[in-house]
C-alpha cells in the first residue's frame, strides 16, 4: 500500500483574517455591516459623520451628502457625532432631534421627537419617534427640510 503524505495546513499570517473581513465590502479599511451601513467608532463632531457618509456605497452615498448638506442650511451650528454606528444630529443643550442609518434598499431617516411634527413622518410606532425611509431617488428636499427645522426647535433626546 502507497503511503501518502499529507502537508499540514500553515496558519494564515497574524491579522490576515481581519484584513479579509475589513476588504469585503470596505471603503478606505471601514467595515460595511449589514446593508452597507458604515462601521464608525463613537466620535462627536463633523469628520466622524463625514467619515460615515465617505464610506457610504452607492447612490446612498449622494444621499447622505444631501441630507448633511440640507441639515447643515437648516440648523446653523448643528451639532454632529456618530452613535451606534449611524450620524447624529443635535442642538447644543437640547439633546439629538435627528439620526439616520443604512439598510438594503432604503435609508431610515428618523426624528426622535417626530409625533410633534407637522405633518408627522409616516413611519414609526413608538411613543414619540417618527421617521421616512428614503430610497433610491425618492429625496423630497422641501418637506424633509420642514421637518429638520421643527425637529431642531424642539427639546431634542439625550442619551440617559
Amino acid at each position: 500500500m502507497a503511503t501518502v503524505k499529507r502537508s499540514k495546513a500553515k496558519a494564515p499570517p497574524a491579522g490576515a483574517k481581519a484584513k479579509a473581513k475589513a476588504g469585503r465590502g470596505a471603503r478606505d479599511g471601514v467595515v460595511l455591516l449589514s446593508g452597507g451601513n458604515p462601521q464608525i467608532a463613537k466620535a462627536d463632531g463633523d469628520a466622524p459623520v463625514q467619515a460615515y457618509i465617505a464610506a457610504l456605497p452607492g447612490w446612498k452615498r449622494e444621499l447622505g451628502e444631501r441630507l448633511d448638506a440640507l441639515v447643515v442650511r437648516c440648523v446653523p451650528g448643528v451639532r454632529k457625532a456618530v452613535k451606534w454606528n449611524s450620524p447624529f444630529y443635535g442642538v447644543e443643550g437640547q439633546g439629538w432631534f435627528l439620526s439616520f442609518h443604512v439598510f438594503s434598499a432604503y435609508v431610515k431617516v428618523t426624528f426622535f421627537r417626530g409625533t410633534s411634527l407637522r405633518p408627522a413622518p409616516p413611519g414609526g410606532t413608538g411613543k414619540e419617534a417618527r421617521w421616512v425611509d428614503l430610497r433610491e431617488g425618492a429625496l423630497d428636499e422641501a418637506e424633509l427640510a420642514t421637518w429638520v427645522k421643527q425637529a431642531a426647535a424642539l427639546p431634542g433626546w439625550v442619551a440617559g
